[in-house]
């Protein structure tokens, strides 16, 4: 008969590979950065750092010797009274310079040959007090095909007294409007997206100046272009 011999047990934390768990004894090994590899990082960061502060640095004083305006911005030095004096010979008629106080702000007057149109005009923008724009256009050659251009074919929709006198209102229904205005010889417009009542303004503030400029004589044998 053979001997039967029992086999030896393993003991714990041996090599084998077959077990579960041989690594769960052992702690997890952490990555260990070199002294001067950590030192060159610090580095680059305290690096970053002072750039950007001598970029700083470099940058402030120009900003500080151009301080951001105070005021809402450009305001253009406009003497629409001098500009109109200066027109009158070339229009045949006195512009109009109506005086708004410091209400209306103009930012531009001209005189414009009418070279495309064929309807010589003299024109006034202004920025009203509530920060919208008007713009005047007025002139002794006015046909019905301008009068369409410049009110953008707006229809009739009324008429608004201003000054004694009543205008011809015309909307657009888009916001912009125009006001009309024959008189004295001449026609002017006002045309913009500003409320009514500043049109009304500066409208009464145009019929005042017309009415203290001599009246423009229209000859009989004169014609309109269609």
């Amino acid at each position: 008969m053979q001997e039967k011999t029992s086999p030896t047990p393993e003991p714990a934390g041996s090599g084998s590979n077959n077990g579960p768990g041989v690594q769960g004894g052992q702690p997890p090994v952490k990555p260990v950065i070199p002294a001067a590899a950590a030192k060159r990082a610090n580095a680059s960061v305290i690096g970053m750092i002072i750039a950007l502060a001598v970029s700083i640095a470099a940058f402030l004083p120009i900003v500080l010797m151009n301080p951001s305006p105070k005021n809402d911005g450009y305001r253009p030095d406009i003497d629409v009274s001098a500009a109109a004096r200066n027109a009158t010979d070339v229009a045949g008629f006195t512009p109009v310079a109506p005086d708004t106080g410091n209400t209306f702000r103009p930012n531009y007057a001209r005189w414009e040959a009418g070279t495309g149109s064929g309807v010589p005009s003299w024109e006034v923008g202004y920025i009203t007090p509530k920060q919208s724009f008007i713009g005047l256009i007025q002139t002794r050659a006015a046909n019905p095909t301008w009068l369409l251009q410049q009110t953008e074919n707006a229809p009739v929709t009324g008429s608004r007294n201003a000054g004694g006198q009543e205008w011809e209102l015309r909307d657009t229904g888009k916001g912009e409007k125009s006001m009309v205005l024959d008189y004295r010889g001449t026609t002017v417009i006002l045309s913009g997206a500003a409320q009514l009542d500043e049109f009304a303004t500066l409208a009464d503030a145009v019929v005042k100046s017309m009415d203290s400029n001599p009246a423009v004589t229209v000859s009989p044998s004169a014609t309109t272009a269609p």
